[in-house]
């Protein structure tokens, strides 16, 4: 089973993403084309369950995949910027935190 890692490992934003999801508010997330496409991996497939790993490396959950969309980032909707459950009001500020993150 691939895993599925959220933020960066051992950062206090994994810590608060998984926490999210386990606590059922984070039902989607985002990731870059680019990255997948560097990194040489698939994106994932419908269906597919991937093991949710926390700051230990410990998978904590298993993830079902529901729905995979590519879309420029300009496309995203406010009920996909609240479907991530981090508490975002807009997609204006999905998007600012976002690209802080890719930068990062």
């Amino acid at each position: 089973m691939r895993k599925a890692e959220l933020g960066f490992a051992g950062s206090a934003l994994r810590e608060q993403l998984v926490a999210a999801a386990l606590r059922g508010e984070k039902t989607a997330t985002a990731g870059l084309l680019v990255d997948y496409e560097r990194d040489g991996e698939p994106l994932p497939d419908v269906g597919e369950r991937l093991a949710l790993v926390d700051n230990e490396g410990r998978d904590v959950a298993v993830l079902e995949i529901t729905e995979v969309r590519v879309l420029p980032i300009a496309d995203t909707d406010l009920q996909f910027a609240l479907d991530e459950g981090e508490g975002f009001e807009s997609v204006a500020d999905w998007r600012e935190a976002h690209d802080r993150f890719w930068r990062s």
